[in-house]
């Protein structure tokens, strides 16, 4: 049976039965494209669908989704892919238990599985495997480690994986590769693909190689461009972003990009730079820079003071006239959080998989800017200015702001009086907050009757993911590819870029816009003719 759900404005998540319908899916949508659809994520039973909602409504993918059948098959010519493995995993004795195996048959059983790649999971690179030995079943651990290393080889449920970088996780771990799953460096940068057929191979006459070494940085130049601004301070990392690297989500690469898009897009307007020039995020302040050269600088973003030469004052979202020698402080914001610096003519950096963004949670894009190092200017031809925009009014700690969001894909994981609580509760930003997410906190924590596990699902910027823990988890710009948690509502795209600006002790109240309810297919023409009548 398909479930269309609501994953905000949007996407949908479309559930089904098992892996073998969401590949066949996947497989009739990539064979005969759905207008407006821009790209899908498959997962164990779910495909999340994102859309341009000027091109197609949520009713008429749905309605186009029903009536194809679930029999395409995905494309089985794939690779064949050896990956060498030695069984040293620190949960192998544990496994060995739960399936009632000796170690030398977990192994043997392992390694001797016609694996297939079949989607991309939550860090670029770590792809889920399926078609493995049954008895290899195992739940995930209880509780998850803090870091995983590189280069393990695990198991959990149906499938096995390889973690590509250090990162959380709550697989069991029965061995390690040397082969790194995601280098940078690489065309294309993930090792498997889905489609993939993947044999592990057993090292243990081998020497130990150690764990994969992680993808190496692209090394910063050495010498100082004449046409720079120097950071002579820097509290924060400064980040290069833009608009994102959009439609490399088959890879498990998200878009990433500025968390307040709205404000970068008018920096550059302001500049006269193309759209999607990158520009420079930093929260706070105490940022100082000098000019080695004639140049022309803005701020937007939360609004702050900006001092000229130690004595002059002037104000953000205004272009800024520096001069060889020229030294800027600028101020922590009064209201918001996250500032916008850019320059007429754009800035000097590469693009990394065609973008500038850098990827706080991936570890993908340029490397973050500190105290001592510069930032190039790429004095490119600049067009026409636009107009300062007014500072937004933005939030500041204390503050409650009412933020609209559209209830699903999965609030029915909660009772009706939890929905309630949910949108009546004042929730409270925490200061472990980040450009992958903002950490909420109330007073009653969300809880749920059914405690069972979800499989990990496709997510989107603004899904307010609840944890066991009960606080919600509101996900911005760098969160992962997919979650393992049920998501009770999505933030609506008008009010992302108002809480991506809410600083530590802002309180959101969540005011849902309708009712959950799946998705019913309907026509495409049907929203229009209701709306003429």
């Amino acid at each position: 049976m398909m479930r269309v759900l609501p994953a905000g404005q949007d996407a949908v998540l479309v559930e089904l039965e098992d892996l073998d319908q969401v590949l066949a899916l996947h497989a009739s949508l990539s064979a005969q494209p759905v207008a407006g659809v821009r790209e899908t994520v498959p997962a164990a039973r779910t495909l999340l669908i994102l859309f341009d909602r000027h091109e197609g409504t949520a009713e008429a993918i749905a309605a186009d989704l029903a009536a194809r059948p679930l029999t395409a098959q995905p494309d089985r010519t794939g690779r064949i892919v050896e990956i060498p493995v030695r069984y040293d995993g620190q949960d192998l004795d544990e496994v060995a238990s739960l399936t009632g195996l000796a170690r030398a048959e977990v192994v043997a059983r392992h390694g001797g599985s016609d694996w297939r790649a079949a989607f991309a999971g939550f860090a670029p690179g770590f792809v889920y495997l399926t078609g493995g030995d049954p008895a290899l079943n195992v739940p995930r651990r209880t509780s998850p480690r803090t870091a995983i290393p590189a280069g393990s080889v695990a198991l959990a449920g149906a499938f096995s994986a390889v973690y590509p970088k250090q990162s959380p996780g709550g697989w069991q771990i029965i061995g390690t590769t040397s082969m790194p799953m995601w280098d940078i460096g690489r065309d294309p940068p993930a090792l498997l693909r889905p489609g993939d057929r993947v044999r592990f191979v057993d090292q243990a006459s081998q020497p130990k190689p150690g764990h994969a070494p992680p993808a190496k940085a692209r090394p910063a130049p050495e010498t100082r461009p004449a046409a720079r601004l120097d950071i002579l301070a820097a509290p924060f990392p400064l980040l290069f972003q833009d608009g994102g690297r959009g439609g490399q989500l088959a890879q498990g690469i998200a878009a990433s990009g500025a968390v307040d898009q709205g404000v970068c897009r008018a920096l550059n307007r302001m500049l006269g730079n193309p759209a999607g020039t990158p520009c420079i995020e930093f929260p706070g302040g105490g940022l100082r820079l000098r000019a080695s050269g004639a140049c022309v600088v803005a701020l937007t973003g939360a609004p702050r003071a900006v001092t000229l030469n130690g004595s002059i004052r002037l104000s953000s979202h205004t272009p800024i006239a520096l001069d060889p020698g020229d030294e800027v402080l600028i101020d922590a914001p009064d209201e918001g959080l996250y500032g916008y610096l850019g320059a007429r003519g754009g800035f000097s950096v590469d693009a990394v998989l065609g973008s500038a963004a850098t990827d706080t949670l991936a570890g993908i894009g340029p490397e973050p800017l500190t105290q001592g190092g510069w930032i190039g200017l790429a004095q490119q031809r600049a067009g026409p200015v636009g107009a300062p925009d007014a500072p937004p009014a933005l939030p500041k700690p204390g503050d409650l702001v009412e933020v609209d969001v559209v209830m699903g894909p999965r609030s029915d994981w909660f009772s009706d009086e939890m929905r309630r609580h949910f949108a009546t509760q004042e929730w409270q930003v925490t200061a472990q907050s980040s450009r992958i997410g903002k950490r909420l906190e109330g007073d009653r924590p969300l809880t749920r009757d059914d405690t069972a596990e979800l499989p990990s699902e496709g997510t989107v910027s603004g899904a307010i993911q609840v944890p066991h823990s009960g606080q919600p988890v509101l996900f911005l710009a760098d969160h992962p590819l997919t979650g393992g948690y049920p998501v009770i509502a999505v933030v609506a795209a008008h009010h992302l870029d108002l809480c991506a600006q809410a600083p530590p002790g802002t309180r959101l109240k969540f005011r849902p816009l309708a009712p959950f309810s799946e998705i019913a297919p309907r026509r495409a023409g049907y929203a229009t003719e209701r709306a003429e009548r």
